[in-house]
C-alpha cells in the first residue's frame, strides 16, 4: 500500500507572526491557530481560553422564547411533558439532559426513545398517537423532528403542543424548505435564523434549551453540570469542534474529569477504563461513546438513558450493573461490525462494479442494522470514498452513509429523493430506507451526482501536513503548546507533523491484528510509535528500508503517574 500524497498546509505567515508577538505564543502554536481559522487576536484568545461566558444567548434561536414560555406553563400547571429522543448517543444525551432539568424544575416529565429495529428513526404518527394515549400534552423532540411532517400534523390534530428541537437539515421540495406544522421549531440551520452557531449537534441544541430554562428560572449555576452530557453528544455526532461546539466540549470535559458525577456517569467512565483519569475528546470517541451507542445499536437505547439518569449513592450497584450490560453489548457490537466489514470489503475488492465508483453503495441480506453506520465509516477510511452500507431485509433496505470532506452526502440523496420511503441527515452522514429493488438505481444516481461534481482536487487524496517538526525538536514545551488546542476533533484536527530522515530501529510489529507498533530514531531521539488500523502496511514499511519520512501526531501516554510522548503515525514514505 503506497503512501498518500502529502501536502503542507498553507497559512498566513504574517498573521501568525503578529499573533505570536502580541500573545506571546510560540511560532508553531500561532501557525496552527491560523490554520484552524483564527483571524485576529481576540479570536485566538477565545480559542485558547474557552469559557461559559462565550456561550451565545439561546434566545437568539428561532421560536426559542415561545418554547420556553410553553414549557414553563406546563411545569406550573403540571401538564404531562414527554421528551421524544433518538437512539444514537446524540439523541440519548439530549433526552437525558432535558428530562433531568425538567425533573429538577418539578415538571411532570417522562421520555420516549424509539427502537431502531421496531420503530425506526424519528417521530412517527404512531408514536405521537401512543404518547397522546399516555396523557402527553406537550412533546419535545430532541435530535429529530425537522422532517417529521406527518407526525407533526398528527400532534396538531390531537391537540398536542409539539416543540421540535433539531439540528438536521429540513426537507427541501420544489417549493423550498418544508417545516413541520409544530407549536415551535428550534433549529439553528433554519433559513433566516440569526443564531451565530449553525453547526450545533442535537445535544448542543438540547443544551441551549437547558441553558434557556436555567436562565428563566435563575439556576444558571446548574448549567456546567449539563455540559458533560452535551460534550458527549457533540463529540459523538462529529460536528466541527469550533466556535460554540468547542466551548461546550471544553466545559464538559473539564466537568467530567473533575467531577463530581452522578453514579451512572461514574459507572460508565469506570467500565471504559477511565476512572480517576483526565478525560479528553479521544477518550470519549473511542471508549465512552461506543459503549453508550451499543445500547441503541444492539438492542434498546433505553438502557443507556437509564444509566445516565441513575443518581444517588444508594443506586451505585444498579448503575454498575447497567454499565456492565452496556460493556457486554459493546463486545457484541464489535463482533457484528467486524463480520459485516469483512463481508463488505471482500465484495468491494472482488467486484469492480462496486469498488471502481466514486461512491460505494453496498448491501447485504441480514447485515446487522445497528452497525452499518460504523462499517460505512470504516469503508470511508479504507477506500477514501463516500460509502453507503445497507441492511437488506427482504423487499426493504435500510442504509447508513458516511462521507468525505469534499462530498455533500445529503445533497446527493436529495437528488434521488423519490427512491426513498424515508431519508435524512446532513453533509457528512445520513440514513435512508428504500425498496431493495431500487438499490442499483441508487448506486447509479449517486455516482452520476458525484461525477458532475468531481474535480482533480477531490480525486487526488492528500494528507494535510500542518508543519514540519523534527523528532529532535519534541520537548515538554512544544507538547504543552499543542495541548492548548484541545479538544481535537472534526474542524480542529489533531495536528499532523512531518519528520524527515527517520530510521525504524524496532518493528513494525502487528498489535491486536489491526495496528503496527514500532520504534523510531532520529539522530538519537527515540520514540515509540503506533500506526492505527495499518497492519496491512507492514510489508510496505519493511520494504522502504533505510531512512523514511514520517507524518505523525503527538500522543501522551500516562502510566503509573508517569507521562511519556508517543507518536501516532498517519503515513510514512521513503525519505526525500
Amino acid at each position: 500500500v503506497p503512501s498518500k500524497g502529502w501536502r503542507e498546509q498553507e497559512y498566513d505567515a504574517q498573521l501568525a507572526k503578529s499573533l505570536s508577538d502580541s500573545l506571546n505564543l510560540s511560532p508553531l502554536l500561532s501557525r496552527l491557530l491560523v490554520q484552524r481559522g483564527v483571524t485576529d487576536h481576540s479570536t485566538a484568545h477565545r480559542f485558547l481560553h474557552p469559557s461559559v461566558e462565550q456561550l451565545h444567548d439561546p434566545f437568539q434561536l428561532p421560536d426559542f422564547s415561545k418554547s420556553i414560555d410553553r414549557l414553563m406553563t406546563a411545569v406550573q400547571k403540571g401538564q404531562p411533558i414527554v421528551i421524544h429522543g433518538d437512539y444514537d448517543v446524540d439523541g440519548v444525551t439530549s433526552t437525558v439532559m432535558v428530562n433531568r432539568l425538567l425533573e429538577l424544575l418539578g415538571a411532570k416529565v417522562s421520555y420516549y426513545i424509539p427502537n431502531r429495529f421496531s420503530d425506526g428513526y424519528g417521530l412517527s404518527p404512531e408514536s405521537i398517537r401512543k404518547l397522546h394515549d399516555g396523557g402527553a400534552e406537550v412533546i419535545v423532540s430532541v435530535d429529530c423532528g425537522i422532517r417529521s411532517i406527518e407526525a407533526a400534523n398528527r400532534a396538531d390534530q390531537l391537540g398536542i403542543d409539539l416543540i421540535v428541537t433539531d439540528h438536521h437539515e429540513p426537507l427541501v421540495t420544489s417549493q423550498g424548505p418544508q417545516l413541520p406544522n409544530a407549536f415551535s421549531v428550534i433549529n439553528p440551520r433554519l433559513a433566516g435564523s440569526s443564531y451565530p452557531e449553525k453547526n450545533l449537534s442535537g445535544a448542543g441544541v438540547a443544551f441551549k434549551l437547558v441553558q434557556g430554562l436555567c436562565q428563566r428560572t435563575g439556576h444558571q449555576d446548574w448549567l456546567p453540570a449539563f455540559a458533560k452530557l452535551a460534550a458527549i453528544g457533540t463529540v459523538a455526532d462529529v460536528v466541527p469542534l469550533q466556535g460554540e461546539n468547542r466551548v461546550i466540549v471544553s466545559l464538559g470535559l473539564e466537568q467530567l474529569s473533575s467531577g463530581p458525577n452522578n453514579v451512572g456517569l461514574d459507572a460508565l467512565v469506570a467500565v471504559a477504563g477511565l476512572a480517576g483519569k483526565s478525560i479528553d475528546s479521544e477518550n470519549l470517541a473511542f471508549r465512552v461513546i461506543p459503549r453508550l451507542n451499543a445500547a441503541g445499536r444492539m438492542g434498546s437505547a433505553d438502557l443507556a438513558a437509564r444509566l445516565l439518569l441513575t443518581n444517588g449513592p444508594s443506586r451505585e450497584s444498579e448503575a454498575n450493573g447497567l454499565a456492565r450490560e452496556l460493556d457486554e453489548l459493546n463486545t457484541q457490537r464489535r463482533q457484528e461490525q467486524s463480520n459485516v466489514f469483512t463481508k463488505a470489503k471482500e465484495r468491494i475488492d472482488a467486484d469492480s462494479e462496486i469498488g471502481s465508483h466514486k461512491v460505494i453503495v453496498i448491501g447485504g441480506e441480514g447485515w446487522h442494522r445497528g452497525v452499518i453506520g460504523i462499517v460505512a465509516s470504516r469503508l470511508v477510511e479504507t477506500y477514501e470514498k463516500p460509502s453507503i452500507v445497507l441492511s437488506i431485509e427482504g423487499e426493504v433496505a435500510y442504509g447508513s452513509g458516511r462521507s468525505t470532506a469534499h462530498f455533500d452526502l445529503l445533497g446527493g440523496l436529495n437528488q434521488c429523493a423519490e427512491l426513498f420511503t424515508q431519508f435524512g441527515g446532513h453533509r457528512m452522514a445520513a440514513g435512508v430506507t428504500l425498496e431493495t429493488a431500487n438499490l442499483s438505481i441508487l448506486q447509479l444516481r449517486m455516482n452520476q451526482y458525484a461525477d458532475m461534481r468531481a474535480s482533480e482536487e477531490e480525486d487526488e487524496f492528500k494528507l494535510e501536513i500542518d508543519a514540519p517538526l523534527e523528532l529532535k525538536e519534541l520537548n515538554g514545551e512544544v507538547v504543552a503548546g499543542i495541548n492548548q488546542l484541545r479538544p481535537f476533533g472534526r474542524g480542529n484536527p489533531d495536528p499532523v507533523f512531518q519528520a524527515s530522515g527517520v530510521k525504524v530501529v524496532e518493528g513494525p510489529t502487528v498489535l491486536k491484528d489491526q495496528h503496527l507498533v514500532m520504534t523510531l530514531n532520529q539522530e538519537g531521539y527515540v520514540f515509540r510509535a503506533i500506526a492505527w488500523q495499518s497492519a496491512h502496511r507492514r510489508e510496505f514499511i519493511l520494504g522502504l528500508g533505510g531512512e523514511i519520512d514520517v507524518a505523525y501526531s503527538i500522543m501522551e501516554n500516562h502510566f503509573r503517574g508517569e507521562s511519556s510522548v508517543q507518536l501516532s503515525v498517519a503515513d510514512v514514505r521513503e525519505a526525500r
